[in-house]
């Protein structure tokens, strides 16, 4: 972080206000714990490359996830949505100036998937293979249509 920007945060930890342009000031709320601000900008998060398609019957989430120990993945599932997080460690230490090329991301990672259709989360499966995460997540049967008969009182 350049020293302008941790000013910045600095001044902002410290509850300053900021002028809006037009003449107001603008309180903010701002986390005083400088430890917090650090590591909440010195580790950013990845996101995650992920493919979506689907079959009749399920929706499949696809994503590259080599390097990935299965203790560092957490798959949440809703209805609506999908949420992939997870870690992946260097596990060999190499100076930044040592590097010709980095393109690989090392890091914390995570990725929302909101789904057009409805699934069925206690039925999902999840399977890595050949360092390819497959998320299977059978839709819900909402095409069903039920018949409703009036009756005269």
């Amino acid at each position: 972080m350049n020293e302008n920007t941790k000013n910045f945060f600095e001044k902002l930890a410290q509850g300053a206000s900021i002028d809006d342009g037009e003449n107001e000031e603008v309180e903010l709320d701002i986390v005083k714990d400088d430890e917090a601000l650090t590591d909440i900008f010195d580790e950013p998060e990845g996101q995650l490359a992920i493919d979506v398609y689907q079959t009749t019957s399920s929706i499949i989430i696809e994503s590259a996830i080599a390097g990935v120990e299965v203790d560092n993945l957490d798959i949440e599932i809703s209805p609506e949505s999908v949420t992939i997080k997870g870690s992946r460690e260097k596990t060999e230490k190499v100076k930044k100036e040592d590097y010709l090329y980095s393109e690989c991301y090392w890091g914390r990672f995570a990725r929302t998937v909101i789904l057009p259709q409805e699934v069925d989360p206690d039925k999902a499966s999840a399977v890595i293979k050949n360092g390819i995460l497959k998320i299977v997540l059978p839709k819900l049967n909402k095409s069903k249509i039920k018949k409703l008969k009036v009756r005269f009182d």
